[in-house]
């Protein structure tokens, strides 16, 4: 009895070590110290907006008589991953706006949930704010395609042109209890930082991506917004994109060949409900307007233009 006893204190002690430690870990670890504030936006680039949400940083810019242009980035990245197809839009004579979604970038992080409709009305609400005008095209790449194909599907009125790049497909529900992820989002900052150039098929040649990556996770609420999304932002592609075919809008499908994060297989599936236009870019990994702007960009022109 008395050496089930010590070895009952001895476990105990050792998993309160253990936990000590995790807690230790976790602090150490934690890069979000810092809050968004007023006097900190001041130094930014872009403007800002106030949505029923928060502030939602953006930049827009092009001709007033332009036809607009929404460009709408990925999962975890801020709008900055439109570098060269903005400008490029802009000179082609487009109104282009471009903005940080929600928990990304220099956007406020509301302590909500991060589902479809969060992230549909704060579109609905720029173009709205903004006073852009309709119909707007929508541009999106990653989970972008996803929010374009949703938006499209509920607000088929407000849609002109849809084009899709390398669009997420499926979304299905994590299945560990969501303070897992939180852990583990905080003891690895770092190796989410540095996935981020699994997206190239030549990482080597953008250098500073990873670097571009790392203020905004030094900002509270980054990291729930990723894990919200994750676990309340339902998305099942061959549904959404027959949905999106019964809108009978135009569509142009952009896609990397060498795609590893949603893999170019998901084009087919994409194209078997949906009537598309398709560029697969050869040479290219999941985000061929980077790698390939010299192919993608005039091509998004000119389905644009048509």
């Amino acid at each position: 009895m008395k050496i089930l006893k010590n070895l009952l204190i001895t476990l105990l002690a050792l998993i309160f070590f253990a936990v000590a430690a995790l807690v230790i870990l976790y602090f150490i670890k934690n890069k979000e110290t810092k809050e968004i504030t007023h006097e900190f936006r001041k130094n930014t680039g872009g403007s800002y907006e106030a949505l029923n949400m928060g502030q939602t940083h953006y930049e827009l810019d092009g001709q007033d008589t332009g036809k607009v242009v929404i460009l709408i980035n990925g999962f975890s990245v801020p709008y900055y991953i439109w570098d060269g197809t903005f400008e490029y839009l802009v000179d082609h004579g487009f109104r282009v706006l471009r903005y940080d979604l929600y928990g990304r970038g220099f956007s406020d992080r509301p302590d909500v949930l991060y589902n479809k409709k969060l992230y549909l009305d704060q579109i609905k609400e720029m173009i709205e704010h903004l006073h852009l005008q309709k119909p707007v095209s929508l541009v999106g790449v990653s989970f972008g395609g996803t929010l374009a194909t949703d938006f499209t599907c509920d607000y088929p009125e407000m849609v002109n042109k849809v084009v899709l790049i390398d669009p997420g497909y499926t979304r299905p529900k994590p299945k560990l209890p969501q303070f897992i992820p939180e852990i583990k989002e905080t003891l690895t900052a770092d190796d989410r930082a540095n996935s981020q150039m699994d997206d190239f098929i030549y990482p080597e040649l953008h250098p500073d991506w990873v670097k571009q990556y790392l203020p905004q996770m030094e900002y509270k609420g980054f990291r729930r917004s990723l894990i919200s999304t994750n676990y309340n932002y339902r998305y099942n592609g061959r549904e959404s994109n027959t949905i999106l075919n019964s809108k009978h809008k135009p569509v142009l499908l952009i896609w990397g060949k060498e795609d590893k994060t949603v893999p170019f297989t998901y084009s087919d599936s994409i194209r078997s409900v949906l009537k598309t236009q398709f560029l697969p870019v050869d040479d290219a990994a999941h985000l061929p307007h980077l790698e390939k702007p010299e192919i993608v960009n005039p091509a998004i022109v000119t389905f644009l233009k048509k």
